[in-house]
């Protein structure tokens, strides 16, 4: 069995959290969020679902909603998670996702 990568975990954690605290903002009636174990599920109004999970043996952060999923590694000179398909960053492609289904623009710097 392979020991985890520590940098990883640490830098995976620490941008869930961020974004669990920004999220947490949130009227809890549009979308209710639970952190716990490196996963952050978001569950929505109408009973939806979005997960946001750290992958430590691939050392990725995974999202998947709906039908959607993508992988984020994280860039070593910018410190962002980029899609794994080049299709944006975490932050980015996770705020435009709740926009859409909030039917609001979102914004999580």
């Amino acid at each position: 069995m392979t020991q985890p990568d520590h940098d990883f975990v640490a830098a995976a954690d620490a941008v869930m959290r961020d974004l669990f605290t920004r999220l947490c903002e949130f009227d809890p009636d549009e979308v209710d969020c639970d952190l716990a174990m490196g996963v952050l599920t978001m569950q929505f109004a109408d009973g939806k679902k979005f997960v946001l999970n750290r992958q430590s043996a691939a050392s990725q952060i995974w999202l998947a909603h709906g039908v959607s999923a993508y992988h984020f590694a994280r860039d070593p000179q910018t410190g962002r998670w980029l899609d794994t398909k080049g299709r944006g960053e975490l932050r980015e492609l996770l705020a435009r996702a709740i926009g859409e289904k909030l039917g609001r623009p979102v914004s999580l710097p």
